[in-house]
């Protein structure tokens, strides 16, 4: 179970647009990350990976945790409210639920439920 300070700082590195990071400091070596019914992906080096090949997609991203977080021994849900701005202008906001399985301090599953029609940009800012 993680403690409540590992999980605040879980939740400020997100917050804070270090995603690749917080995938480095707070997942385990095997774990595995799935998008609603997707194949998982597995290992925190292939994990890390994809995250840093969406973010260079991105020319700037808003993370924010909604809150409450919801905590039952190993298993913690976070609501999480993402607002991307591609290079090419057009931008995406997701709002997910992630729900992690936890072993002691480290992530070593998520999955992710969301509605993959969020994931159409809208077209870019055309205001002068």
């Amino acid at each position: 179970m993680p403690s409540s300070e590992t999980l605040e700082r879980f939740i400020a590195r997100v917050e804070s647009n270090a995603h690749a990071e917080a995938i480095e400091d707070f997942y385990a070596e095997a774990a595995s990350m799935q998008e609603n019914q997707k194949p998982p992906r597995r290992g925190r080096d292939h994990l890390v990976q994809h995250e840093r090949a969406v973010l260079a997609r991105a020319r700037q991203v808003s993370s924010r945790c909604v809150r409450p977080v919801l905590v039952h021994g190993e298993h913690v849900v976070i609501r999480w409210i993402f607002e991307f701005e591609w290079q090419d202008g057009r931008r995406t906001r997701m709002e997910e639920l992630a729900w992690q399985e936890w072993a002691g301090e480290r992530i070593v599953r998520e999955q992710f439920f969301y509605d993959p029609a969020q994931l159409v940009p809208a077209p870019a800012d055309t205001a002068p």
